[in-house]
């Protein structure tokens, strides 16, 4: 019996490239739905992962309707395959408020809202909504702990939901809280550290929420997903558990997705004795963590990752002797998402054979608008 990894007409395609196995694609949304007792409202995916239209499509015909975005393409993407509500969780600036304004626009069956920290933000935001005939959502940015954006005092958080109040085009709709530095081992630990980032969120949510009951929290990514599932009014936003990776997989042990989305490539060259050359270089796999964190190999064992240039991967390798050159690798990305965005397209594999393709749309930085 074939490795599950394993594809029967694998001379088809060429290297590198990425394989999107779709059973288990199917398996992990399952899943993911499943961890929220098939409550929808709980769940608001992030597609800055998967950046498909097609996984988009999957999620939807789950009954899955509301996204979480990066960018004004990933936004749109969904959008035009018919998501009911998009969260562009990234502050807007410059030319890219006039594009969401667009956005608004020429998708009016969608509700797109977005996040703020700072009044400056709220005023720009203000100025250019004018044109609309109805008010934006906008969730205030709370900063957890990672440092990275969001407002970090009660008396600051305050301030901006009374400029947002007083603005006609928008109005508060929640807090957006994100944790992604939060990666312990330890379950339990991370589970503690979690809610002590989160404890003045949830105490001032608690407030907001007596005078306004329809006010939303939407938390965390993937790592805190098993965290924030087991409280009623958080909305949870996963995204990599779509396709998982090496890296999750190793951390969070308390999560039972599967790899969905693995890399090929194949051997080039064999220069000399225990060093094989393939074509999967930096330009192929996300590259932003040491090149022994890259990508793990599930059909090759006892090597070792020396080096990466732009198309070429150098390995040491025990079995040099029984490579040949055109053999086939198959390997787990360590982060996936950043991979995915070096593709225009992913191999689609069910029943262990290569069917067809779908594009990487949202990779693009612009799609329309």
């Amino acid at each position: 019996m074939m490795n599950w990894y394993r594809i029967e007409n694998e001379s088809k395609i060429d290297s590198p490239s990425i394989l999107l196995y779709k059973e288990r694609l199917q398996n992990n949304l399952q899943k993911m739905l499943h961890m929220v007792d098939n409550d929808t409202s709980k769940l608001m995916p992030h597609i800055k992962t998967n950046k498909m239209p097609n996984v988009v499509r999957e999620m939807l015909s789950l009954g899955i309707t509301q996204f979480k975005a990066s960018t004004i393409a990933e936004a749109e993407m969904a959008a035009i395959e018919g998501a009911k509500s998009i969260l562009i969780a990234h502050q807007l600036v410059g030319p890219k408020i006039q594009r969401f304004i667009a956005l608004i626009l020429a998708y009016p069956d969608t509700s797109f809202a977005t996040i703020v920290d700072n009044k400056t933000s709220i005023l720009q935001l203000q100025e250019k909504a004018q044109k609309l005939h109805h008010a934006i959502p906008v969730f205030i940015d709370i900063n957890t702990g990672m440092n990275r954006s969001g407002s970090e005092s009660k008396e600051e958080l305050l301030q901006l939901i009374e400029t947002l109040q007083a603005s006609k085009n928008l109005f508060f709709k929640g807090l957006h809280a994100y944790d992604g530095h939060l990666r312990n081992k330890d379950f339990q630990l991370r589970k503690n550290e979690i809610e002590k980032g989160l404890s003045g969120t949830l105490h001032l949510f608690d407030q907001l929420r007596q005078n306004n009951k329809d006010i939303q929290l939407v938390c965390g990514g993937t790592p805190s997903f098993t965290t924030h599932l087991d409280h009623k009014e958080r909305i949870c936003s996963p995204g990599t558990c779509v396709f998982w990776d090496w890296g999750y997989d190793e951390k969070l042990k308390e999560q039972e997705f599967l790899f969905a989305l693995l890399l090929i490539t194949r051997v080039i060259s064999k220069p000399t004795k225990d060093i094989i050359t393939i074509d999967l270089g930096h330009k192929s796999v996300a590259a932003e963590n040491p090149v022994q964190s890259r990508v793990k190999f599930l059909n090759l064992d006892d090597y070792e990752l020396l080096s990466q240039s732009e198309e070429h991967g150098v390995l040491k390798v025990k079995s040099w002797e029984k490579i040949q050159v055109g053999d086939v690798l198959y390997g787990v990305p360590y982060h996936v998402c950043p991979t995915v965005n070096l593709y225009d397209n992913v191999n689609v594999i069910c029943d262990q054979k290569y069917t067809h393709q779908w594009e990487i749309t949202a990779r693009k930085r612009k799609i329309n608008i």
